[in-house]
């Protein structure tokens, strides 16, 4: 048993609290790999932004559990380096889908975890994450859960159509369940595709996808019905259109990607949203910083002369994320 106070990690109570009271979001990044994981702790160390460190199951299997615990202390250790005096900084698992997934991450030292059962029953979902609660609070790890269901794919996460929350359940579910924040959907998406073209207009200008508003009516509904409590949104990548063009500029294949646009998660983050998860933006910046190096120096064959430019690429899309997006700059000094 590793506990995540040993490794220098804090849950998310404290950081929901005030990001709520203060109108913000916590950033949620997810991360794979070294080069990821530098640059979210660079971005949140520059900005004094509490960070919410997100491994799927996937990244689990992908990284392995013991070197992601490692990881995590140092992390920790490395935003200390930057002059970070006290990181805020929790690791969490996204997209728990069983008991047996969340207990041993909250036995290898997550301080959060997130239990899905979103596709279930509505009380079979209640039964799973009230089972998860239980074992999680016992050593102060912070759980989040999820009523309705979000469209898109995220490593293995797939569902073809979404269903927006039931404002009416939210009141049931989280008091029956105890759980510490509550991811809702709204109209968000996993994955680069968030919309099929259909469900979207075309500006006449660019010719590029206008997706639909985020449904803003049914979260006013849950805020009124849980007041203040910690409201999640997934799926909420923007997919810069700049890395768009760039990979699709150098041999890559992404038609019609289009996320949700920064101006609707400027509006989500100034109310009970205080954890915005992005994913697949960071992706892209990668990707396109690869494929342009690769382009461009096509000898070339040393990993660190394209993963660092990537690294380089994605601090800076965290920094505006959590400057002119989520607010949640100088949160943690």
């Amino acid at each position: 048993m590793v506990n995540y106070k040993d490794l220098g990690l804090v849950n998310t109570r404290e950081m929901f609290a005030k990001a709520v009271d203060g109108g913000y979001a916590i950033p949620a990044f997810n991360f794979n790999n070294m080069e990821q994981l530098q640059a979210i702790i660079k971005a949140c160390a520059e900005t004094k932004s509490p960070v919410i460190l997100q491994v799927s199951s996937g990244a689990r299997k992908y990284a392995n559990q013991t070197l992601l615990r490692y990881m995590a202390e140092g992390a920790v250790e490395y935003a200390k380096e930057l002059g970070w005096e006290h990181p805020q900084i929790c690791l969490h698992l996204d997209h728990g889908d069983t008991f047996e997934l969340c207990k041993s991450c909250v036995d290898f030292g997550f301080s959060s975890v997130m239990i899905d059962g979103s596709s279930l029953p509505y009380e079979e979902n209640i039964a799973l994450t009230k089972k998860v609660v239980e074992y999680a609070h016992q050593f102060d790890v912070t759980v989040e859960a999820e009523l309705g269901v979000l469209a898109g794919v995220e490593d293995d996460v797939v569902a073809e159509e979404s269903h927006y929350t039931k404002p009416e359940e939210v009141i049931d579910f989280a008091t029956r369940t105890g759980c510490d924040s509550l991811a809702i959907s709204i109209g968000t998406s996993h994955g680069a595709y968030k919309f099929k073209p259909e469900q979207c207009t075309r500006d006449p200008k660019t010719g590029k996808l206008v997706p639909p508003p985020l449904a803003f009516d049914v979260l006013e509904e849950v805020e009124k019905k849980l007041p203040g409590f910690p409201i999640v949104l997934h799926g909420s990548s923007s997919v810069p259109q700049e890395y768009v063009d760039i990979i699709n500029t150098h041999g890559g294949n992404l038609p019609d990607a289009v996320g949700i646009p920064e101006d609707q998660l400027r509006k989500a983050a100034k109310s009970a949203v205080c954890k915005i998860n992005i994913d697949s933006d960071s992706r892209l910046a990668f990707t396109a910083a690869v494929r342009k190096v690769l382009a461009e120096k096509p000898g070339e064959f040393d990993p660190r002369k394209y993963c660092g430019p990537a690294r380089d690429e994605m601090t800076k899309l965290y920094k505006h994320k959590i400057i002119e997006v989520l607010g949640s700059d100088g949160k943690a000094e």
